[in-house]
């Protein structure tokens, strides 16, 4: 799994989706989700290996989603309107590992101004389906927010996520990994012949479709468009290759490599080398 989650260069696009929670949302929960972060890493040792992110530490964890943050406020503050040639960013990395979890707070605060001046509405280059400024507002926030699961995992601590943002978080992978090749190649794998492979909540409304075809993969946008019927109508979808239902949180760490497809957590239906086979090549 690429630790980085989407810092890569992808393909321009527009994509509708049903389960965009609104910006202003995004923009309070990195800075809930941040605090979250510090709270768990303050005291810790930093030293602390991440089994999530082989080979990383906990301060490891810290500057790379610290940098992160920073390097998005700097495209939002700069207006992007094409690919940026450098990732260079200012980061003022503090002086030893104590200084670490202040410059995580430090780094929210800096996206808290960028987020402030900014129009989440303003069209600017994005590497995903979104091209407006709220997509790096979204993308900033489940960068943040998986991180700190890892964090929480590396110190023996159980992770909650809220349903609400889980769910998002799920779409947000979604609908932009068919984007996301250049940083993530084997998507180039995910080519079928109109193979289905449905993700589906167990604790609230969610419900999403992909489709592999022989140039392609991405979700059925009709599908996905129906997610909120499907609560009265159960029985409303077609059936698909192979079917995960498992609750929302459960279903973003799955995205995300975080939680295995064979968990006793999820309800597998259908084609398992399909599904294993979207696994190994899904990694963002």
């Amino acid at each position: 799994m690429d630790r980085g989650m989407g810092m890569g260069i992808g393909m321009d696009g527009a994509h509708d989706s049903g389960w965009v929670s609104a910006p202003a949302t995004h923009r309070e929960a990195v800075m809930t989700e941040t605090a979250r972060f510090v709270a768990v890493v303050e005291g810790a040792d930093l030293a602390t290996p991440v089994p999530s992110c082989p080979g990383w530490t906990l301060v490891d964890l810290i500057r790379h989603t610290g940098s992160v943050q920073r390097m998005f406020s700097g495209v939002l503050r700069r207006r992007v309107q094409e690919r940026p040639l450098t990732r260079d960013t200012e980061l003022d990395l503090p002086a030893d590992d104590a200084g670490y979890p202040g410059w995580l707070t430090a780094g929210s605060q800096v996206a808290a101004r960028a987020f402030a001046d900014t129009d989440p509405d303003a069209p600017m280059w994005v590497w995903g389906a979104d091209p407006h400024a709220r997509f790096w507002m979204r993308r900033m926030l489940f960068e943040t927010l998986v991180h700190r699961v890892d964090a929480e995992l590396a110190v023996g601590l159980r992770p909650v996520i809220d349903p609400a943002l889980a769910a998002d978080g799920v779409d947000e992978f979604l609908v932009n990994l068919p984007f996301a090749a250049s940083f993530a190649p084997k998507t180039a794998h995910l080519r079928g012949q109109d193979e289905t492979i449905r993700f589906r909540c167990t604790d609230r409304a969610g419900n999403w479709l992909i489709r592999l075809r022989p140039h392609g993969f991405g979700l059925v946008p009709a599908d996905a468009g129906a997610t909120n019927a499907e609560a009265a109508n159960p029985g409303s979808t077609n059936p698909a290759d192979v079917t995960v239902e498992g609750a929302a949180a459960d279903l973003l760490l799955l995205m995300y490599g975080r939680l295995d497809r064979t968990s006793d957590v999820f309800e597998t239906s259908g084609d398992e080398d399909l599904l294993a086979r979207w696994v190994a090549n899904s990694e963002f």
